[in-house]
């Protein structure tokens, strides 16, 4: 398969579309990029739903035309047969538990906070933003407990763990987060950015991200 022609659909801003960027950069895999404007209705047409009925970014698609959605699944295709993905089952296991954490609880509280307070859906002051800052610093102390006795978050080494991971805590700060607690956190931030070829493309959220100012399945 030329490397060249797989596309990503790519939202600039979406740390989720950033982990499969990240990936291919650190792969060395040339794609084309698609961008799709999340908040312009890109994702609300048909042609869109027939690519990923989810309406959702990332969307890996193939040269034969199969697509793949979701982050996590499209780096896990990426990184198959390449040291981000380890081929014994038991560290594969320890990879997939962190992608399932990083859906359930970092994207949540802080993605999903930043995400909230930045483009104006809660105010910083609510309960709906201080429960997910709660949430916020039980993630990190949990990361920051298992990191204190390992370089990286599974296998012994840099996986695609760690890219799913980083790709929301290390905006952690955009949502009011103060990381300094926790130093063990601290310090794998730094050596996930030590990594070769590493990049950090993503942008902050246009105008148009802001509540009600665009079209998108967000509001």
């Amino acid at each position: 398969m030329d490397a060249a022609d797989v596309k990503l659909y790519d939202y600039a801003a979406s740390a989720n579309c950033y982990k499969a960027r990240l990936l291919l950069a650190q792969l060395g895999r040339e794609y084309t990029r698609v961008a799709v404007d999340i908040f312009d209705g890109a994702t609300l047409t048909d042609d869109y739903e027939r690519l990923n009925p989810h309406r959702s970014t990332p969307v890996l698609e193939l040269p034969d035309g199969r697509t793949l959605v979701e982050s996590n699944a499209i780096m896990w295709y990426l990184a198959a047969g390449s040291p981000f993905l380890p081929d014994d089952p038991l560290d594969q296991a320890d990879v997939c538990r962190w992608l399932i954490y990083e859906q359930t609880d970092v994207m949540p509280m802080i993605g999903g906070l930043r995400f909230r307070l930045v483009t104006g859906r809660i105010a910083a002051d609510s309960d709906a933003a201080a429960t997910r800052r709660a949430g916020a610093y039980e993630v990190l102390a949990i990361l920051d407990r298992h990191l204190a006795s390992r370089s990286f978050l599974a296998a012994g080494r840099y996986t695609i763990a760690d890219i799913a991971v980083f790709a929301y805590s290390h905006v952690a700060h955009d949502a009011g987060i103060d990381t300094t607690g926790f130093p063990y956190f601290e310090a794998w931030l730094e050596r996930v950015r030590a990594q070769p070829s590493f990049v950090d493309d993503l942008e902050p959220y246009p105008p148009n991200a802001s509540v009600l100012a665009g079209r998108s399945t967000y509001g």
